[in-house]
């Protein structure tokens, strides 16, 4: 009786130690904050990001010491807008791994807001507010946020095919998106909030193709509310970390029921749970305090 109630044990429930993971854009923010989650409990994370500084001074202040002592992070360049560089990193992987346990695609960015409220003022200054912005930024936007996890996936999905083979878990991927992809309210960056919204339904065709039999890999979402991060708070510190107001105040300001940002440890326990649990397939878990609750 004791062997079958340890299955409900945490450490059982979400056992990741030996797994080997790969978070885009996992240098700061959210993508960090998933990297420690899984790498605290023995995974090995392979950390990418454009910039080669940004890696170097995270595993130098969080790669060591870490909770768990088969833990890792390790740095890895790649711009998920290049084909090349994706195959890069792959092949990089591949030298040193015979599979991977979990893909997260969180590498994204956005770009320069429009004053949609001038629709306040008259239709010609809404008009004129949106037609002037820069395509160029919807391009960009596009191409990072949906077109690179695409082929991200793709180009992992024989290492992640190879865990299904091989573990008693499937290889898994899971796509950050965000709140920003289901909310109706524009949030006053409209071309960030479509990438977004593709990103969501880029993860139900992906779990719906590799779901297949000869395939077996589980593809979901999370679609974190307001979170620190270099995007939310216009920077990152000497750590590589992000910080935003708590408080009431901010709640308020926000339309935040929990009255705060989210904390690290909330996209980490999302994010062990979508890894962890053989049955979601194709889901989109919003970890947002409450903020669609209130703001639809």
């Amino acid at each position: 009786m004791t062997t079958e109630n340890a299955k409900f044990a945490a450490q059982n429930l979400f056992d990741v130690d030996g797994w080997v993971c790969v978070v885009t854009g996992g240098g700061t923010g959210i993508g960090l904050m998933i990297a420690q989650a899984f790498a605290n409990n023995g995974a090995k994370v392979y950390i990418t990001s454009r910039r080669q500084d940004v890696l170097e001074k995270t595993t130098k202040h969080w790669g060591s010491p870490l909770i768990h002592p088969r833990g890792k992070l390790i740095p890895a360049v790649c711009d998920v807008t290049s084909k090349d560089s994706i195959r890069r990193l792959v092949d990089e992987i591949e030298r040193n791994e015979s599979q991977v346990d979990l893909l997260v695609n969180n590498a994204g960015i956005s770009k320069a807001t429009s004053d949609v409220e001038k629709g306040e003022q008259s239709v010609n200054a809404l008009a004129e507010e949106l037609f002037n912005e820069d395509p160029n930024h919807w391009d960009d936007i596009y191409r990072t946020n949906v077109i690179g996890p695409f082929f991200v996936s793709a180009a992992f999905l024989p290492l992640l095919h190879a865990a299904s083979k091989k573990s008693h878990h499937t290889g898994s991927i899971i796509n950050i998106s965000s709140i920003s992809g289901i909310t109706r309210n524009t949030q006053h960056h409209i071309n960030y909030n479509v990438s977004k919204a593709a990103t969501i339904h880029l993860t139900t065709l992906l779990a719906q193709e590799f779901r297949r039999k000869a395939v077996q890999v589980r593809v979901n979402s999370i679609a974190p509310g307001i979170f620190p991060s270099e995007m939310t708070a216009g920077g990152s510190d000497e750590y590589n970390k992000s910080q935003l107001p708590h408080g009431e105040e901010f709640g308020k300001k926000k339309g935040i029921p929990a009255d705060r940002p989210g904390r690290e440890e909330d996209v980490a326990q999302a994010a062990l749970m979508l890894a962890c649990n053989q049955y979601a397939y194709g889901q989109t878990l919003a970890i947002d305090g409450g903020y669609l609750l209130v703001n639809g």
